[in-house]
């Protein structure tokens, strides 16, 4: 792994940020890495307030969004809200349909099958409304680009309102209202709110109309908090401000849904346990049986039928685990037995893999041959694959450059989707081997990892913990800081641990005499050079452990080399 120091920040701004506002110079260091220059910024960012929360009518489209919504309710109309089956799509449409289910009953949701209707607005879904006698879809986290589907709905006497983030395209579905911050003429002053966090800028905008106050629907913002963390959106601005009310909301009073998946859980929640916990289970509902299982969980009111619905989920969850490892394990070996470990990409198939974890597959992959991957599986007359990349390798370019022998695709730089016939397989392979090995440079070849500041031992205090602490929720654009300590030896105590002693229980000693102990996953093999007295160096982050009602500082090592 090449391991690459982050900009440094000025010195001066931070000796005078950290007069300022009276931290640790290292802290001050990290707060100016992250554009905090100032003591009204600095503020802000460790106190995160809902009045900082942007007028949702900012948002082009709402007020025809918000109208249309209390014509429908004034008339009557059956109301359907519409989401896709991943995290983001069915905590929006949790979000949005118990927030309307508070006051008016002419409401139903759907999420289309993963399998028979794919991502988006269905045909099918579309007609089930006509069936249902809707007269109004509120689209959640999708329909950006459904433009046929919406004329269709328009031919059934069917209004649209759509509340999506992805990229338009030129031409906009004939939507009543499109609330969508990434829109060329949008004026909403933040773009990278999720699909459930458009959701929630729709029930403000609502609450405001009804003359509540934010105060009244701070008990959905658990439902944002889990959609951002899932979706891996940007942790700053509205986002970090609606994740650090979100988790305080889980913490302190967590919906009958997820109590369950928390309730090991001792310490105070996470971005982390979002992201690891509780959307791996969100989403298997969706990946294995159908994501209008999840939207039941989270709407769960009756402690026993939660509880019935989270053991069923932790059920698909399971059931994904199992198939993820025996895919992985299949996928390795047949890179393995053709004998493809120097290709710049990975192509892989086999007819029976499970459509519903080839894009978990595909990220496992890339931890072991670090390149551009696909993985693909039968689906009907078609192949349909998921495409994971590497840092700086825009995969969507690769996919236009190999359109010939693609039927469709969409997706981002990192990750997309694509259909293929059968018969195309072998030439896709060799398209997508010839284009990543002329587009990726050698360095993109190699894993890298960004650090934020080289520091001793000694400078780790509780001080410093409870100070770094506060600079959560981490995420991207604030990610949990990452350091270097170099000089490092045994402090006499290290060992090798876990049920297969892979594991590595590290306790470092370094040049200021200072000695930690840390954790180091799958990294026992470098045991005996460190019990060698070696000297070593560790890329680290810095988290809190307790054991016995004990609680310690202790490194999570991300590498170490000698």
């Amino acid at each position: 792994m090449h391991w690459s120091l982050k900009p440094i920040p000025n010195e001066d701004k931070v000796k005078q940020l950290q007069q300022l506002i009276g931290v640790p110079y290292e802290i001050a260091c990290l707060l100016v890495q992250r554009g905090i220059e100032d003591y009204d910024t600095a503020k802000s960012f460790f106190r995160p307030e809902l009045s900082n929360l942007h007028d949702p009518f900012l948002m082009g489209g709402m007020q025809k969004a918000v109208d249309r919504i209390f014509q429908a309710i004034d008339r009557s109309e059956k109301i359907m809200v519409y989401g896709d089956y991943d995290v983001d799509g069915t905590t929006a449409v949790t979000l949005v349909f118990s927030f309307l289910r508070q006051s008016y009953p002419h409401c139903i949701y759907y999420i289309p099958d993963r399998y028979e209707e794919g991502y988006g607005i269905s045909t099918k879904g579309i007609d089930q409304a006509k069936a249902e006698h809707v007269s109004l879809i509120i689209a959640m986290d999708c329909g950006i680009k459904a433009t046929d589907k919406v004329s269709y709905a328009q031919t059934l006497g069917i209004d649209f309102i759509i509340c999506d983030h992805h990229l338009p395209e030129e031409e906009l579905p004939k939507a009543v209202a499109i609330l969508d911050p990434k829109q060329a003429d949008c004026p909403y002053p933040f773009k990278d709110l999720c699909g459930c966090g458009i959701g929630f800028k729709l029930i403000q905008a609502l609450t405001h109309e009804m003359g509540g106050v934010l105060e009244d629907i701070i008990p959905f913002m658990d439902l944002v908090a889990m959609a951002i963390a899932a979706d891996i959106v940007p942790m700053v601005g509205e986002n970090r401000i609606l994740t650090h009310f979100g988790i305080q909301q889980i913490q302190e009073n967590p919906r009958l849904g997820i109590r369950f998946f928390i309730s090991e859980i001792k310490r105070k929640i996470n971005v982390s346990d979002l992201v690891f916990v509780l959307a791996p289970r969100i989403n298997g509902a969706g990946r294995i049986k159908h994501g209008s299982h999840a939207v039941a969980l989270l709407l769960s009111e009756d402690k026993d039928e939660a509880l019935s619905r989270a053991r069923a989920i932790e059920l698909f969850n399971s059931e994904r685990k199992e198939l993820d490892q025996k895919i992985t394990a299949q996928a390795l070996d047949q890179i393995k037995q053709n004998q493809e470990e120097k290709l710049y990409s990975t192509v892989v198939f086999q007819p029976d893999w499970h459509k519903g974890v080839v894009g978990i597959v595909a990220s496992r992959l890339i931890e072991t041959h670090y390149r551009p991957t696909v993985v693909f599986a039968a689906s009907g007359d078609y192949y349909t694959g998921s495409v994971r990349s590497v840092k700086g390798v825009d995969v969507y370019q690769i996919l236009e450059a190999c359109q010939e022998h693609i039927v469709q695709f969409g997706g981002h730089c990192y990750a997309a989707g694509l259909t293929i016939k059968p018969e195309d397989y072998l030439s896709f392979k060799k398209a997508f081997e010839s284009t990543v090995k002329q587009k990726i440079e050698p360095e993109q070849r190699i894993p890298s990892m960004g650090y934020d500041l080289e520091m001793t031992l000694d400078k780790i205090t509780p001080k410093f913990h409870r100070i770094m602490a506060q600079m959560a929720p981490f995420g991207p654009g604030n990610m949990r800081p990452v350091f270097l300590t170099k000089n490092c030896l045994d402090g006499g105590g290290t060992k090798a641990v876990g049920a297969d002693q892979s594991h590595l229980k590290l306790e470092a000693i370094d040049d200021s005499k200072a000695s930690l102990s840390g954790i180091g996953f799958g990294m026992a093999n470098h045991l005996s050079k460190i019990k060698s007295r070696d000297i070593f160096q560790i890329l680290y982050t810095v988290d809190e452990n307790e054991f016995r009602e004990v609680k310690s500082l202790q490194l999570k090592l991300k590498d170490l080399r000698f």
